[in-house]
């Protein structure tokens, strides 16, 4: 089945070519220069993917991925942020909003490419809908993302849940931040392991006190040991 990726660009030339490279690659996919027009477009097909850009005219994109996560309709796409900013601020940012990944301006349409079917390979990989694991307190629901701690019900982004259950699966063994970043978002791309750091961080505070079930290994990684 086509995949249909929605881009947000305001630069004309850039999102053309980011519609092109899409199309040339095997994927449909539709430019807007806006949050208007992308809204416009969800009302008729939702995607399986949206690029979008954080500096916009108007609102901007952090405005823009607040309520498509908020939105039960829209907040399980997968989002890649793509900024011409590369403070880490606002990568951290991003992430803990929701997003799944991010690239940074200017980038290599190989690699751009690239981290889109990763992402696109994590959330196919997530279809076991009768799937359960437990975990101390906590009972995960693979198959409907859904997570619970005593019964209670933790709101968890797609990228804080799949940690979750890579974790969980490989229980009393150390990942590597590597590992998982090849793992969870498919890739391993020199220096991103930062990415992991925010969002085992951002995974705990969710967490309460399951979240010191998630140990920090020194100069290694992370493990679950329950």
């Amino acid at each position: 089945m086509d995949k249909w990726i929605y881009c947000v660009e305001d630069e004309s030339n850039i999102r053309e070519l980011l519609v092109y490279t899409l199309e040339a690659t095997g994927f449909k996919a539709k430019g807007f220069a806006d949050g208007k027009g992308l809204r416009t477009a969800l009302k008729e097909q939702i995607p399986d993917m949206i690029l979008l850009d954080l500096m916009l005219p108007g609102e901007d994109g952090y405005s823009i991925l607040e309520k498509l996560k908020k939105d039960e309709n829209t907040r399980d796409i997968p989002i890649i942020m793509v900024t011409a900013k590369d403070a880490e601020y606002d990568k951290v940012k991003g992430l803990e909003a929701g997003a799944d990944d991010y690239i940074t301006k200017p980038f290599g349409m190989m690699e751009f490419v690239a981290r889109i079917k990763a992402v696109l390979r994590r959330t196919n990989r997530n279809s076991n809908t009768d799937k359960e694991l437990k975990c101390g307190d906590l009972r995960i629901l693979v198959g409907r993302h859904e997570v619970f701690c005593k019964d209670e019900k933790i709101e968890l982004t797609r990228k804080e849940f799949e940690l979750l259950v890579y974790l969980v699966e490989n229980r009393g063994l150390v990942m590597s931040r590597n590992q998982i970043l090849c793992q969870v978002w498919g890739y391993e791309f020199e220096g991103e392991t930062r990415t992991v750091d925010v969002h085992v961080r951002s995974l705990r505070q969710k967490l309460g006190e399951a979240g010191n079930m998630v140990e920090t290994v020194r100069g290694v990684g992370y493990r679950i040991d329950k």
